[in-house]
């Protein structure tokens, strides 16, 4: 992290904090996201979103630490992240003053703010000619600008950095033993692993097969379209694990409920929610469905595609002997008989009424 440093004295900082807060970050952002199952628009899995909330806690800290009257964040005044930082400092200490440059400064574009930066000796990571703007994170990798502000363009293979392009991946097929304790991933091919080693390893398997590239126009909260590309490969990898193994231990009302509560959820970290109310109370509510999905998930990686093919669990609902087309002792087909009766009895008295008043014709 030296070069941070560097550029941070570099671009006139009279103080630098370098805080590793990578393993926090994954324990008390990216899992309980994982077990709430949450996905932005179906496809975001939500990166960039959960890891503004935790900067802005630490910027507080260090506000009150060093006696600072403002925080000042880099977002422009379009995008998610303004909103994210800010509703995080306000959550922490509403009397801090937000400095938001790209609100108040005259440099209208990314070209000028190169321009500036060169012109300063402010070394950074991107060129007129390399022009994408990436966040990156031990979750995933996003990537906007340059030809991907139209989205009739297709991304360029040398714009992925976690990921090998799903055609250059093995042409055999990969597969990987995510283990759960609670809704946790807790080990990798049976080998239990901490949670930032397991990230890492999974990121490594996934990118290596091509796994967890994402082409998305989505919804800013700000209200207009944007088109992004992420990278998120060890996070699919666990998504797939983590929804299949709810499928084998979650009944169907609660899976189907939570499945409701994902969408909130998502929506809430994705416009920078993360410390409301309604945040914890659904944490609460995920926090109970997740004590018994715990067991295993095989998942198979294939240039690009990402199965769940087998899966296990002392928690398991699944019942062999009921499911069984072959004989069995515990289930009388005959039952089905009256319970369709019962659970079709609505459509047997709209039908009859209908009949009586004519709206069905002999």
């Amino acid at each position: 992290m030296e070069p941070v440093r560097d550029k941070a004295l570099k671009s006139g900082a009279s103080k630098v904090y370098i805080e590793d807060l990578v393993e926090e970050f994954v324990t008390d952002y990216v899992f309980p996201v994982l077990k709430a199952g949450a996905i932005y628009e179906k496809k975001y899995l939500l990166g960039t979103s959960f890891a503004r909330p935790l900067m802005a806690k630490k910027m507080v800290e260090i506000a009150l630490k060093e006696g600072a009257v403002a925080i000042c964040h880099g977002a422009t005044g379009k995008g998610n992240d303004q909103v994210r930082f800010e509703l995080g400092v306000k959550a922490f200490n509403p009397n801090l003053k937000v400095i938001a440059p790209w609100r108040e400064w005259s440099i209208r574009s990314r070209e000028e703010a190169i321009d500036y930066a060169n012109s300063h000796g402010i070394d950074i990571p991107v060129s007129k000619e390399k022009i994408y703007s990436s966040d990156r994170n031990i979750w995933h990798i996003s990537h906007e600008g340059g030809d991907l502000e139209d989205p009739a363009n297709e991304p360029q293979n040398h714009l992925y950095m976690l990921t090998v392009p799903p055609e250059e991946a093995p042409d055999q097929p990969a597969y990987v033993e995510v283990g759960f304790q609670a809704g946790i991933p807790v080990s990798i091919d049976g080998q239990t692993y901490p949670p930032v080693e397991l990230l890492t390893e999974l990121n490594r398997i996934g990118g290596a097969n091509g796994v967890g590239i994402v082409s998305m126009v989505e919804n800013r909260l700000v209200g207009m379209k944007s088109r992004g590309v992420y990278e998120t490969p060890g996070g699919t990898i666990l998504y797939t694990a983590h929804e299949e193994l709810e499928r084998l231990t979650l009944d169907r009302r609660t899976l189907q409920f939570k499945e409701q509560v994902a969408l909130k959820y998502a929506e809430l970290v994705y416009d920078g929610n993360w410390f409301s109310k309604l945040k914890t109370a659904l944490d609460a509510f995920v926090d109970v469905t997740q004590e018994t999905v715990t067991g295993s998930v095989r998942v198979k990686l294939y240039k690009g595609s990402c199965t769940a093919v087998a899966s296990r669990s002392p928690y398991s609902l699944y019942s062999e002997e009921l499911a069984t087309f072959g004989a069995d002792e515990i289930y009388s087909q005959k039952d089905a008989e009256g319970f369709i009766n019962l659970f079709g009895l609505p459509l047997k008295v709209q039908a009859l009424l209908n009949r009586k008043i004519g709206a069905i014709k002999e």
